[in-house]
Formats: structure tokens, sequence, C-alpha cells
């Protein structure tokens, strides 16, 4: 997600749970801990699956939906939490019986009529109602559901998701979903995953999407607008849906997008085949984001964007999608190997090498060396220089200390053993010196942990 550039399945542990006396009450905890974002997702359940049936209206910007959770407790609940800001709630159940809650923040504190047993299945049915309204980041980004002229952007990362429905916004509790989107006639709305159907009946269409692989909650997007919808064919039969706004639609926004098929043809022989059921993107400029956005399946740009950034985004898919951190702090797992995703696309493609970019960039006087990629200090520096280009450098430092065998090996074992699950830096430590054979520590606390330029590795 290049915030940079401008116009730029797990298992949830309850390890924060309240701890409790036998026949007392029991909690799911508020929040799951993160360091940047401790009370994001919520403690005592697993998501399997999210069922949203939205049905939005620009022109009042109203917003009426049904989210139909199926979770799994990972322990005796009496209360549990989801992650909604906003809305009035008209009906809460939970296993088809009316259930109480409270709201308290972000946090919607619901007790179900039963206490919820660890180990069974239980489902949650949330209608709510309202006008949707964006959250703003540490550094200052909109993020959420966002109003375009015609419709809305939705971009979630990395706490927009609560902002148009009752989740467990977490990146480490994945789960497949399905959307039925409706909007006025003559409006296109776009989620992830595959085209079920679209039916037009009193002046409005219903749009149907399915996402059957697990998926992190703030990669969900619901983007709807005036869009020209273009359907493409990709390796091994892969659909492709590009999106373009009506306003902006040419043919080099046209070209850009469908070099999709290319793409992931290049990384599936890279990094190992293709994760997902569908690729694709979406070119909607209407607002003031200015970055873009690797939504599962279909990248969001904010503007036309160059080759290198739509690269940028697919390679995302493997690594962010597919493979996706566990804390935010480790953010560099996603843009620091999406940045080396644009340095050996362009060296296979006739360009500079990566080891010529590396150089260019270490010997720039300018390049802002701190915050060191994994000892960032605070939200706001997530979306830093560092955590894109020194996460590059620091893998393509790795790919010269250790080889082009050995280190593409990593990569794609890396991807083949963490695919649809969530991943920390210490984790990718360990598998690169498995697979070395050799001792990296001093290399990556050189390169992931200290602020200062590095000098010798």
């Amino acid at each position: 997600m290049p915030r940079h550039l401008l116009g730029a399945v797990a298992t949830v542990a309850a390890t924060l749970a309240l701890a409790a006396p036998a026949g007392a009450a029991t909690f799911g905890s508020p929040g799951l801990g993160d360091p940047f974002f401790p009370l994001a997702g919520n403690g005592g359940y697993d998501v399997d699956h999210y069922d949203l049936a939205l049905d939005y209206d620009r022109s009042g910007n109203t917003l009426a939906g049904t989210t139909t959770i199926t979770a799994t407790a990972t322990q005796s609940l009496d209360r549990f939490d989801l992650d909604l800001r906003g809305f009035g709630i008209s009906r809460l159940d939970v296993n088809g019986a009316p259930a109480t809650f409270t709201r308290d923040g972000q946090e919607l504190q619901i007790t179900p009529r039963n206490r919820l047993l660890a180990g069974k299945a239980f489902t949650v049915r949330v209608d709510y109602a309202g006008s949707p309204e964006p959250t703003i980041d540490p550094d200052g980004s909109l993020d959420g559901w966002i109003l375009t002229t015609d419709g809305a952007v939705v971009l979630n990362e990395p706490q927009g998701t609560p902002t148009w429905f009752p989740v467990n916004d977490n990146p480490r509790d994945k789960a497949t979903f399905d959307f039925a989107i409706t909007v006025p006639a003559g409006i296109t709305a776009l989620a992830n995953g595959v085209l079920r159907s679209s039916a037009t009946s009193g002046g409005k269409t219903t749009w149907v999407w399915r996402e059957r692989s697990p998926m992190a909650p703030y990669l969900a997007t619901a983007t709807n607008g005036r869009f020209n919808l273009y359907t493409q064919t990709g390796p091994n039969g892969l659909p492709i849906y590009n999106a373009i706004d009506a306003k902006t639609d040419s043919a080099k926004a046209r070209s850009l997008l469908s070099k999709a098929p290319e793409i992931v043809s290049f990384f599936s022989d890279l990094y190992g085949a293709y994760p997902f059921e569908a690729a694709g993107g979406i070119i909607d400029p209407q607002h003031d984001v200015g970055y873009s956005l690797e939504t599962q399946t279909k990248p969001v740009y904010a503007y036309v964007p160059d080759e290198i950034t739509v690269v940028h985004e697919l390679s995302h898919m493997w690594f962010g999608d597919a493979v996706t951190v566990k804390e935010w702090p480790d953010l560099w797992l996603h843009e620091g190997f999406a940045t080396f995703s644009e340095w050996i696309w362009t060296e296979r493609h006739g360009g500079p090498t990566a080891q010529q970019t590396f150089e260019k960039r270490y010997t720039d006087n300018q390049f802002p060396w701190s915050p060191a990629p994994n000892a960032l200090q605070r939200p706001s520096q997530l979306f830093s220089t560092p955590v894109y280009d020194r996460g590059g450098m620091t893998l393509q430092a790795l790919r010269v200390k250790v080889g082009d065998a050995t280190f593409f090996r990593i990569l794609r074992d890396w991807y083949a053993q963490n695919k649809y699950g969530t991943v920390t830096t210490p984790q990718f430590i360990a598998l690169a010196e498995a697979e070395s054979g050799q001792d990296l520590d001093r290399f990556f606390q050189v390169w992931l942990y200290t602020p200062e330029k590095p000098t010798s590795w």
C-alpha cells in the first residue's frame, strides 16, 4: 500500500481473556493487544465466515446492513465484543435468539441468552443502519467508507473496517466472505473474489461477490460508483475483473490494468501459484485519499497508476494478502516484500537490476534510514519510507549474502508454509537461517532493528 506515492487460517487464541474463577461469568477481551492498535479485534472466538448484505444510497449517504457472522468460541463466553463505529442497531441475535448489547466506543458488547461453550460454533446476526463515516489514521490518511462523487471507495488499512460492518477487526482473524451489495441501478458495486451475479429490480441492482479464500478483514472492500467493468481471463482460466471510474476510463488505464495476467504469471513462477480465485483492479480517483491499497483480489488505485504501482499491489496478493502480518509493527513483511517485487520485476524486464536499485538508495545522502523497518515507535510510522525501501533493501542484501538459489527458495517456502496464515519477523529470520545454514542474527539486527545506516553485515 504505497502511501508515500501521491495520487501512493490462523485460530485466534484468547490470550487476553479476562481470568475468572470456575462458575463465574467469562468475557472475551475487548482487544487483542496489538502494539499499535491494542483494542483492534476481540478475544474469545475465531470468525470463520462473514455474510454481508448491504444496501447503500450515495444521495443520502445511507447504509443499511445485515452482517451474519459464523464463528467458533475459543473459550466459554458469557459476553463477547465486535468492533463497530456508529450506526443504529435494530436487531442483534446470537444463535437465532435475541441478545442484549451495549456500546462502548467501537466496542459492541454482546451478551447472548445462553453461554457460548468453548470449541462450539455460533452465529451472530446484526441489523444496522446509518451514515457511514471514514476514520483518520495516525498518519493523517483517510480510512474506511470514503465518499466519492458517485458512491464510495472502501479502503480499510489499518483500522477502517468497523466504519461499515461489525467485525473482529484484527489481521490474525482471517475468514471467508460473501457480499450482496445493493445500489441504485447504474451503479457498480465491487467486492473481493468472484462475481456470482448481478440483478436489477425496482431501480436497484444487487451485486453478489464471494471470496472463498481466508481474508484479513482490513482487505475487504465494497467500493461502488459509476464504473466501466472489464473482464479478462488470466493464467489457468483465472477470472480478472478490472473496474475503471467512468470519467477516468481511457486506453491508458485499460492497458495498465490489463497487464494483470502477465504480472500474475511472473510472480506465480517466482514465488508460487497465485493464491486466489480471482484477480483485477479498481481505479477510482474521485476522492482525497492519495494512496492505493491491495484489497484482496482487486487492488484499489486512487489515481491512474503506472506499471510499477500495479506490480507492487499485485505482488501483495502473495505477501500481504495470502501471507499477512500478525501484528502491525511487522508491516515491512508486506511493504518491503512488495518493494523488492518491484525491483525484481524491473530487473527481469530490461531495467536496472535490484542490486543497482539497492546501491542507488544506499549511496543517496538524503535517504531516510530511520526508523528501522522493524523498530517502529508509533503507528504514524507504519507507512514511512524505511518500511518500504529499507525493507526492500533488507531482502536484496539477504539475496546477495545467501545467493540467488537459497534466497528465492526462502521466499517460495515462506509463501508455501504460511499461505492464508499470519506471520512475524522472528519466523522469517528463523526460516532464512534454516534455509541458508547461516547465523543471520547480526545481519537482521543491522538491517531491521538499528536506526543508523548499515555499514557492514
